[in-house]
């Protein structure tokens, strides 16, 4: 059966698009909220959501997604309380769903109960930042067997053998990181991610997606245009921090991502 995010990058490129992937903190400002902002966002043009999973030392986040983290935590979210929301989304909507979480929530979870669960949610893919792909064997043969989609990340230091092994393993989509820090810093070279996303596609059929300091329409549109996904993270997250005495905090959200999708640009005919 071919999976929710498979389905989404085959219709993206048949269009010649690539996919925006909203990523918000699931539970920031409550759990309620982020139900709605998944079904908002999707209305405004998100092809993919990720829903980070707060943990209490997230080592690859910024202070952005940090401060979110920390919301979550005080209100009480958890893994084994994110995943009833999820079943309830399910009801509603049949967009993508790629959870970030670090691999200490998952091996309380225990890995296998997790990725059984996860599915049996509506969960379609799964990154886990602080564990590569070469140490994966915990997660590899349960995700599989319950049809969970591992999403590795690749650096712009990553050596030759490294994007061959990581862009194999991949499934769903190859996580590049444009710049080498935390979550929230500056996009900055273009030409390099540019060179470093040609250099994967080259060892890999799997869709590309850049993360990391796109924060504008102007830097979503640009990446829209050499990668296969957008990822969009602190961006988003700074909006919902600042709206969190608003009414129309899920609104004012919804409208950002809309300005996201609408700079977007074809990607390149030899990219499709």
């Amino acid at each position: 059966m071919t999976s929710r995010i498979d389905q989404t990058f085959t219709s993206l490129r048949k269009r010649n698009e690539a996919a925006l992937i909203a990523y918000i903190m699931a539970g920031d400002p409550s759990l309620a909220e982020t139900e709605q902002l998944v079904l908002e966002l999707e209305r405004a043009g998100a092809d993919i959501i990720e829903l980070g999973v707060p943990f209490s030392d997230p080592i690859a986040d910024g202070p952005v997604i940090q401060q979110a983290a920390e919301r979550a935590l005080r209100n009480g979210t958890s893994l084994r309380k994110l995943l009833p929301m999820i079943k309830q989304i399910r009801t509603k909507s049949q967009i993508p769903l790629v959870l970030m979480a670090y691999y200490n929530s998952i091996h309380a979870f225990g890995p296998e109960h997790f990725c059984r669960e996860a599915v049996a949610a509506g969960v379609d893919g799964l990154i886990v930042p602080d564990m590569p792909a070469d140490e994966a064997g915990p997660l590899k043969a349960p995700a599989a067997t319950a049809g969970l989609q591992l999403i590795f990340l690749l650096a712009p230091t990553s050596t030759p053998e490294r994007r061959a092994f990581v862009a194999r393993q991949s499934n769903g989509f190859v996580y590049y990181v444009s710049l080498t820090g935390i979550t929230g810093s500056k996009l900055s070279d273009l030409g390099d991610v540019a060179t470093n996303v040609e250099k994967i596609r080259k060892v890999s059929a799997t869709p590309i997606a850049v993360g990391f300091g796109v924060a504008t329409p102007e830097d979503a549109a640009k990446v829209s245009a050499i990668a296969d996904g957008v990822i969009v993270g602190s961006a988003i997250v700074r909006q919902i921090a600042a709206g969190q005495q608003e009414q129309r905090m899920v609104n004012r959200v919804a409208d950002f991502v809309r300005s996201l999708k609408a700079a977007m640009v074809p990607r390149r005919l030899e990219n499709a």
